[in-house]
């Protein structure tokens, strides 16, 4: 009887992730190689650096979730692996890797889309609390894996909405809205450099936001109206090839390219740009947001500190507002938030709140899991190894890989 061990392989964009994961409920190890020092100078993803990054990384990872899981490559049942959506070259490191442990070991390879990772990572969270509380295959509302689910996927490359269904022991998940433009995580990151703030910017506008007014600067979003002269065309935006916005309801599409733009506005006429640049070393320096409001001050004046808050605000309550509404429209009473901005300290304790006065569920990953990681692609394939869906070793990257249909 097999164990259910399955290596899980993450190099979609610039962490190296490898982990063991058993029966898709059970993280046994998980170790992330992080390229943040390497991209910060930049304030953004250099794609190059990125898989040449990987390059150096990945051997020593793979080993490392191996040693921590007290395994070897003979105890393994399965190899998974993220083949898209992502950058090509860093994709490629880590399939090209599986394929060749896959190959050298005899085992299945499984191909796991880096979105339905990040859902995944959720479900995983939530089996562990099952198995740790011994409520494990007993009650529906105990197991995850048996009601559907709003998920909304928020990260620095992603902003998307499906209806994750389990149907005979795998999920199927249906596209209800996605960003036409900038992704919110992508919009964290453009702000925070545009301020000379670090990278990645989720965590120091999260920190900042702490201690500045979130109304003061009254910045909204407007209604995304489809485009009558595209006669049901779909839109020639980010991704749009990947998941088409033309048959999506405009209620639930989100854009966060104007906001971005208003910030860039703000600072020009409160001439805040020069301040900005001469921060910039000041950050490398230190590259750690201010943990107190005296240590932010000593960084930002008091105006800055109210940008960014009312920044955070305005998206976090776009966010809510569309999430809600799918799950009105839909039905849904549970909804998962996940992707690196659901680390987000402002977001979980409103979408918490909001949930709590519906009296739907909201569910999180762990700090950890939110952010790119090996275990949710381990854990999204053991489904797909029970129901026998192996990948062929002619896989390759698909940078515009989409998720549901």
């Amino acid at each position: 009887m097999a164990q259910g061990l399955i290596l899980g392989i993450e190099s979609s964009c610039d962490e190296t992730a490898a982990a063991v994961v058993e029966r898709g409920s059970r993280t046994l190890s998980s170790v992330v190689a992080s390229q943040i020092t390497t991209h910060a100078r930049y304030g953004g993803v250099v794609p190059e650096l990125a898989s040449r990054e990987h390059l150096r990384a990945i051997v020593p990872v793979v080993r490392a979730a191996l040693a921590e899981a007290n395994c070897t490559l003979a105890d393994l049942d399965a190899v998974a692996v993220t083949s898209g959506p992502g950058l090509a070259g860093a994709l490629l490191v880590g399939i090209t890797y599986a394929k060749a442990l896959a190959f050298a070991q005899g085992l299945p390879l499984i191909a796991v889309n880096h979105l339905e990772g990040h859902i995944h990572a959720v479900l995983l969270q939530q089996r562990q609390q099952a198995l740790a509380t011994g409520l494990a295959d007993t009650a529906p509302g105990n197991n995850p894996d048996t009601e559907p689910a709003l998920a909304l996927v928020v990260s620095g490359g992603h902003t998307h909405l499906y209806l994750a269904r389990p149907a005979g022991g795998t999920w199927s998940y249906s596209l209800v809205g996605r960003t036409v433009d900038d992704a919110a995580g992508e919009a964290y990151d453009k702000v925070a450099k545009l301020l000379g703030l670090g990278y990645p910017g989720g965590p120091w506008i999260d920190t900042l936001a702490r201690f500045g007014d979130p109304l003061a600067v009254p910045f909204s979003f407007a209604q995304i109206k489809p485009k009558a002269h595209l006669a049901g065309k779909t839109p020639r935006t980010k991704a749009a090839r990947t998941a088409p916005i033309a048959e999506l309801d405009p209620h639930f599409l989100f854009s966060f390219s104007g906001i971005k733009t208003a910030v860039l506005r703000y600072v020009e006429l409160h001439s805040l740009r020069e301040e900005a640049a001469a921060r910039i070393a000041r950050v490398l320096a230190h590259p750690r947001p201010p943990q107190t409001k005296e240590e932010a001050l000593a960084l930002c004046p008091q105006q800055v500190l109210d940008l960014v808050a009312s920044f955070q605000h305005a998206v976090v309550g776009d966010l809510m507002k569309k999430t809600f509404a799918a799950a009105d429209s839909l039905g849904a009473t549970r909804i998962l938030v996940t992707g690196g901005v659901a680390a987000n300290r402002e977001l979980r304790a409103r979408f918490g709140s909001e949930a709590q006065r519906r009296r739907l569920t909201v569910d999180f990953p762990t700090l950890a899991l939110s952010t790119d990681n090996a275990a949710m692609i381990a854990a999204a394939a053991w489904p797909r190894f029970v129901a026998g869906q192996f990948a062929g070793l002619d896989l390759t990257a698909d940078p515009s890989l989409a998720l549901g249909r």
